[in-house]
């Protein structure tokens, strides 16, 4: 390893903003039954499906509706 690292000419990350941050987060074993069979079938993880699944919810600005009782 160097001593000194020269970094005036250094540039910013660009991907920094598309990282992707680990969470903790519970889910009902048939909400995971249903995005691992269907990773299946697209050939992707599952963790990635519930992925693309909450992205597009924000996207499209979707609201859940719920009725308790």
């Amino acid at each position: 390893m160097r001593e000194q690292y020269d970094f005036l000419n250094s540039v910013q990350n660009p991907y920094t903003k598309r990282l992707k941050k680990q969470v903790t987060i519970r889910l009902d074993d048939d909400v995971i039954d249903y995005f691992k069979n269907m990773s299946d079938s697209k050939e992707m993880p599952y963790q990635t499906l519930i992925n693309l699944y909450l992205k597009d919810c924000v996207q499209s600005h979707r609201e859940l509706k719920t009725s308790w009782g």
